[in-house]
């Protein structure tokens, strides 16, 4: 077959295949359906890093995959195609070997009745740092809902993480939940949080992101310092990374800003929380700088509520939790007497919001709706919901593609992040009975010439649109429901149009040009993303109509959702929570927009910060 006759029927494939409608959600895996999931769809499609194939071969392998693309959406195929990319690169894997944390006990473990000078609800990216911190001169107690992230093959391992991604278990690290929006998202579940789940990239807050929270600066250095010294690294390079760094210089934005951990408008390379050996560090692993004489972590401890004195006083004041085991026994824990002492939420941009209103601290009515004691009337929790919107292009090609995560971003002017990944696909794991076996991940036998690829993905800085958050039942382990209204300000799309035609550039120039087939044009491209099922939206996209539509069609998460409990409306620049004594917020979930290009740096940093803040308020009285 000859590239020109296998381009008309390889847009015929594609534009005739009609998708059947998704399975039915019991069936979707529990992860986000992020641009991560792109990537192993490109990796299933284009991605078995083997010996070069001639182009004709590699086009004919690739019109067989389009022909047949409509029979793998009737199985769990495409779904599982997806989920497993995202997973694989945000990267499963965590620090090979556990550390020795004494402190750290299961749930069930836990005494009936406690005391403690500080409690933390959520062993997340900010709040083990936070428990590390606080540690250092109090007794600090840290509940977490899910496991540990080590010890695990199936989670310490990126070769193994096919095991981790099919786990639908109440034990999994991740937990599946689906905005009003119609689509896909995940939360944690797992000691260390997000930072067990991401794609690893590393980059700090703007400072004029600092000026405008007002933090302090130098406490800010210090703090980001501390972590990047347990987590962070600067990675590697290959030939696909260094490809989209100068496709990135040739679209314009510009300068290149070398390897910076630093948030710079132009094209840098940032750094990664994966070593040289591919082991991810985590926010659990800021656990190493606890004083472990003052730190007790239970895990698999479920929060179902906070604890409040009110008789005689001008507000409610925090005073204990209630938390259940893994086996639903019950258990509380209290403040020890002293002013200084606090409970402290670090639930997540879901976990704190829900929390607080289960705990009666939200919207009055939408609280007795559901039969919960209002303790305060505030109308706030739970607004101000925001996702950043992310959209991608996958580009199959016809070299094979080095394995990378996110390394380089281009920081643009217009309000838009230009990140990629590709590689070689580990969807059956180290001890796959063959190669070619690619297990759940795979519907039948491809062509290895069709093994090679990776994808390019832009997201809305921000964003501006934001959404809401309420419960849909009492029971904390469930998902609440979320609606994040993405594209409703016509800022953020006009923000994606910009993102997208900037990839376009990236693809078309000349340093990208080994890696991209001539007889795929630009708008085929766009048609092939355009077709898979990325959400659970309606399909409007053709080639004959503008961004807009394909922004629309093909939003997806980057899981870089805050809000909720938002400082100014529902934290004071402290974090306390306003019109109630004892009870502070600190994670993501405070956040007005999303800092960085990632925010799990400044998250993580954000734990350190308060800690050390507190911590000196408690020493000075």
């Amino acid at each position: 077959m000859d590239i020109c006759s296998c381009e008309v029927q390889l847009l015929g494939a594609f534009n005739q295949a009609q998708l059947p409608p998704l399975p039915p959600l019991a069936g979707l895996f529990t992860m986000s359906i992020s641009i991560y999931m792109l990537l192993l769809a490109t990796k299933v499609w284009w991605g078995k890093k083997r010996s070069s194939a001639s182009a004709s071969a590699s086009a004919s392998a690739l019109l067989n995959l389009a022909s047949r693309s409509t029979n793998w959406t009737m199985s769990l195929g495409w779904w599982t195609l997806f989920a497993a990319g995202f997973l694989f690169f945000h990267g499963f894997a965590a620090t090979e070997t556990a550390p020795n944390y004494s402190f750290m006990h299961n749930a069930m473990s836990a005494p009936t009745l406690s005391y403690y000078d500080y409690i933390i609800v959520g062993g997340g990216t900010a709040g083990c740092p936070l428990a590390a911190t606080l540690s250092q001169n109090a007794t600090v107690l840290l509940l977490e809902r899910g496991g540990s992230p080590y010890g695990n093959p199936n989670i310490t391992k990126m070769t193994s993480f096919g095991s981790a991604l099919s786990d639908l278990s109440r034990s999994s690290p991740s937990q599946r939940f689906i905005s009003e929006d119609g689509v896909i998202n995940a939360r944690a579940r797992v000691l260390g949080g997000g930072s067990c789940l991401n794609a690893g990239f590393y980059t700090r807050a703007s400072t004029e992101y600092v000026k405008q929270a007002g933090w302090d600066g130098g406490l800010v250095n210090e703090s980001y310092q501390w972590v990047e010294k347990l987590v962070a690294f600067e990675p590697p390079l290959g030939q696909w990374q260094s490809a989209v760094r100068d496709g990135l210089l040739e679209a314009g934005v510009l300068p290149f800003n070398g390897f910076s951990y630093d948030h710079i408008y132009g094209t840098k390379v940032g750094g990664t929380i994966f070593d040289q050996q591919g082991n991810r560090h985590t926010a659990a692993d800021l656990l190493e700088y606890a004083n472990p004489s003052g730190l007790t972590v239970y895990l698999h401890a479920s929060v179902h509520k906070i604890l409040f004195a009110r008789k005689e006083r001008k507000m409610p004041k925090a005073r204990g939790v209630v938390f259940r085991d893994a086996k639903g026994a019950k258990h509380k824990a209290y403040l020890k007497k002293g002013l200084k002492n606090e409970i402290i939420i670090s639930a997540g941009a879901l976990g704190s919001p829900q929390l607080m209103m289960l705990s009666g601290v939200g919207p009055a009515q939408h609280l007795m709706s559901h039969n919960i004691r209002v303790v305060l009337d505030q109308p706030l929790v739970g607004q101000g919901m925001s996702d950043n919107p992310m959209n991608a292009v996958f580009i199959p090609s016809p070299i094979p593609v080095d394995v990378s995560l996110i390394q380089v971003v281009g920081i643009t002017h217009f309000g838009s992040y230009i990140e990629a990944a590709g590689g070689e696909n580990f969807a059956g794991g180290a001890s796959s009975p063959s190669p070619r076996d690619y297990g759940m991940f795979s519907p039948e036998a491809i062509e290895e010439t069709a093994f090679r690829g990776g994808f390019i993905l832009e997201k809305v800085t921000g964003p501006i649109s934001t959404g809401h958050l309420e419960l849909r039942t009492r029971n904390p382990n469930e998902n609440p429901s979320v609606t994040f209204n993405y594209f409703k300000d016509s800022r953020d799309l006009q923000r994606c149009v910009q993102g997208i035609q900037t990839i376009e550039k990236i693809v078309k120039s000349k340093a990208f040009a080994k890696f991209r087939y001539e007889f795929l044009s630009w708008a085929m491209l766009l048609n092939m993303t355009a077709n898979a099922p990325l959400n659970l939206l309606p399909k409007h996209y053709n080639p004959s109509m503008p961004l807009e539509v394909f922004c629309k069609d093909t939003v997806m998460t980057i899981w870089h959702y805050h809000g909720g409990c938002q400082v100014g409306k529902v934290v004071d620049p402290d974090y306390r929570v306003v019109g109630v004594d004892s009870l502070r917020v600190i994670d993501g979930s405070t956040f007005n927009h999303s800092p960085g290009t990632n925010p799990q740096a400044t998250v993580m940093m954000l734990g350190r910060y308060m800690g050390v803040k507190i911590l000196r308020e408690r020493v000075a009285n």
